[in-house]
């Protein structure tokens, strides 16, 4: 099996594609602008892999990605390229539009010409994955039941409204073209390699400096959180088994309020680093006034992909996040390329006060 992956070198793409391949699942043509978010050595220990190869681009490229298509044959196209931080969304709409909606649109209409090309038997195997988030449904009560694939659609950022219109571009290619598009919507995933924009990436670079814990408002946002493997691992199940025309929530059982998330990261914290000066971690903790629109609660319901493909979230949040901490603690390389320029200049402009 050939698949082309688009931002593949972001974190989700980054963890997808080493769960490919460590999987023996076939070639993995890795299309990426290389954006801030998006590191090619995250990716280092398959770059001589025969089964992987590199592209330096832009999805808004259609001559780029036509040519890929027809050099490369690809049985599947996993969608990840997209702009993805709600604050950023703020301060610069116009890019995620660009990326998010027209770069979505450009790669729907290069899948399906390329697409209806094929040979039947071709035809019939192909899929498009369209990977979206649980943002797009917007904020929920605190005791209204977790959105279903079924719940209307009501985006509040910047960002939440273009995945919602790539959302609805990508549907709309299903049903006007037949093209065999697959849309997903997850819930925060965290893990290795994440930019330090998030939350808990950020956290992690500020603990262990001793510099402040900035949490917007009264931490009382609730977020559904899941392991970013456990997302790959569901991804790689509905591009085997889910249905063309579908929609798959991918969430977890895993629900708290940002604080809690916060101080139970320092917890875990205080016990790999007994000795450090900054114990307890939690005094770190400062409160920051609150993002503009910030939604207060999402929850995903993933009763649909455990009944029709099997895939259920694993219960062990402690295990996966001390896993987490652990292997920020230890990339240290990692984490001194990270933590300059771009990402300097981010708390700067959003944190300094």
């Amino acid at each position: 099996m050939k698949l082309l992956v688009t931002g593949g070198c972001g974190f989700i793409g980054t963890n997808f594609i080493l769960d490919w391949l460590s999987a023996n699942k076939g070639l993995v043509v890795n299309l990426d602008k290389l954006t801030y978010a998006g590191n090619i050595n995250n990716l280092e220990s398959i770059s001589s892999n025969p089964n992987y190869h590199f592209v330096h681009g832009d999805i808004l490229d259609r001559d780029l990605v036509k040519s890929l298509l027809l050099t490369h044959q690809p049985s599947s196209i996993v969608h990840f390229a997209a702009e993805t931080h709600v604050d950023r969304s703020i301060h610069d709409p116009e890019a995620f539009i660009q990326t998010n909606v027209v770069g979505t649109q450009h790669l729907l209409e290069e899948a399906r010409i390329y697409w209806e090309q094929l040979p039947e038997s071709s035809k019939k195997s192909f899929r498009f994955i369209h990977v979206s988030t649980d943002e797009v449904y917007g904020s929920l009560a605190p005791n209204e039941p977790p959105s279903t694939e079924t719940s209307l659609y009501a985006p509040n950022s910047p960002y939440a409204a273009s995945k919602a219109s790539s959302d609805h571009f990508a549907r709309a290619y299903f049903h006007t073209y037949g093209l065999p598009v697959i849309i997903t919507h997850c819930s925060n995933n965290f893990g290795p390699w994440q930019f330090p924009e998030k939350l808990i990436p950020l956290i992690m670079l500020h603990a262990k400096q001793g510099i402040s814990l900035p949490i917007y408002g009264d931490g009382q946002q609730i977020r559904n959180w899941l392991y970013v493997t456990d997302h790959c691992e569901a991804l790689r199940i509905i591009n085997a088994k889910g249905i063309p025309g579908e929609v798959y929530n991918i969430g977890s059982r895993s629900e708290m309020t940002n604080l809690e998330l916060v101080e139970l990261l320092c917890g875990i914290l205080d016990k790999l680093l007994p000795n450090s000066t900054h114990v307890p971690h939690a005094s770190l903790i400062t409160f920051v006034k609150d993002r503009p629109g910030h939604d207060r609660r999402y929850d995903l319901d993933s009763t649909k992909i455990y009944h029709e493909l099997g895939w259920s979230p694993p219960t062990n949040l402690q295990e996966r996040l001390e896993s987490t901490v652990r292997w920020y603690l230890e990339s240290t390389a990692w984490i001194e390329e990270i933590a300059s320029g771009e990402y300097r200049e981010w708390i700067e402009k959003h944190y300094k006060k």
